[in-house]
């Protein structure tokens, strides 16, 4: 049977949208299952709090169980790649931080861009760095530890736990005109021991990580690497107060779809994180473990898209530069 023309062109047409309007089925149905955060960090860390503390009220607010799940290895690559190669349909999300989602692609060959196969649902909070000391330092306050350093070039050592301390390490070197050894460590805890025990001088780490140590009088605190100070430690001066202006480094959470989730989807769970973080409840229980909430207008799927390619232009080079690579 021979099909008018007519009738051909709008069925053909007809066909060509159904995929459209099956995603777009799909996204007005959302969520239709349970959701899955992937931590690419062990259980207890920084970011893993953050997803557990977003994950209930993330569940009320959408009406689906949401789960948190590590999925370890890599310096954070292993469960980040996993959500890049994971269905685009916004129920395998990454909650991370810059180091594994902007560093770790300067620091190693992977098989994802992040700009590129990640795509932002919401920047969450921010864990500002703290220069910290073992007590035997001479130096009182912020210039003059640098002063110390300048008179003891390269015999003093810095303990590097993560991407973002060598990178702040070596931002520090530049900015200063110091130089001192890093000393590489598989994780926070046993750097700031061998701080607390004198078997190295320094540490560029995160507040959240620090504070305990600073307030216990274990170590010197000298400044957060932010423009001002942190509501989380309102004693400890920023870096532009103690004349080391634009130092700034912190390592900060989001979180992240597989590229190609329907945008409705993207605007689903973005306006549910939002209201989220404009909690008090929410935002308390985030200060209790050290997370300074950014403010709403940063919170969005645009200014995180803006900032971590901001990011990586500031830290790209610094990395190259001093040719630092992924342990």
């Amino acid at each position: 049977m021979k099909i008018p023309r007519r009738h051909f062109l709008q069925l053909v047409a007809g066909l060509t949208a159904l995929p459209a309007l099956s995603r777009m089925a799909n996204a007005q149905a959302f969520p239709s299952r349970p959701i899955t955060l992937v931590v690419p960090y062990p259980a207890g860390g920084p970011v893993d709090l953050v997803a557990r503390i977003l994950a209930e009220p993330l569940r009320l607010a959408l009406g689906k169980a949401v789960t948190v799940e590590n999925v370890t290895g890599g310096s954070g690559n292993i469960g980040v790649g996993r959500v890049a190669r994971a269905a685009p349909n916004g129920y395998t999300l990454v909650v991370s931080n810059n180091g594994s989602i902007v560093l770790n692609s300067a620091l190693y060959a992977l098989p994802f861009d992040f700009l590129k196969d990640l795509v932002p649902v919401a920047l969450l909070s921010s864990n500002p760095q703290i220069i910290i000391s073992k007590n035997a330092i001479p130096a009182r306050n912020l210039s003059e530890l640098i002063s110390w350093l300048r008179e003891n070039q390269d015999k003093a050592s810095v303990g590097i736990a993560g991407p973002m301390a060598a990178v702040s390490a070596v931002h520090f070197q530049n900015l200063t005109s110091t130089k001192f050894q890093l000393v590489p460590y598989r994780g926070a805890a046993p750097a700031i021991q061998d701080l607390i025990g004198g078997q190295i001088e320094l540490m560029f780490d995160q507040l959240s990580n620090a504070l305990p140590q600073v307030k216990s009088g274990a170590v010197k605190g000298y400044a957060v690497a932010a423009s001002r100070r942190s509501p989380s430690a309102p004693d400890i001066p920023s870096v532009d107060e103690v004349g080391l202006p634009g130092f700034y480094g912190a390592l900060w959470q989001g979180m992240w779809a597989p590229k190609d989730t329907p945008p409705e989807v993207i605007a689903s769970l973005s306006a549910a994180v939002m209201k989220i973080l404009a909690d008090p409840a929410t935002r308390q229980r985030l200060a209790e473990a050290g997370q300074d909430v950014v403010p709403p207008e940063q919170q969005t799927p645009a200014w995180l898209a803006a900032y971590q390619k901001a990011e990586a232009e500031k830290w790209w080079p610094i990395i190259k530069a001093a040719n630092l690579k992924g342990e």
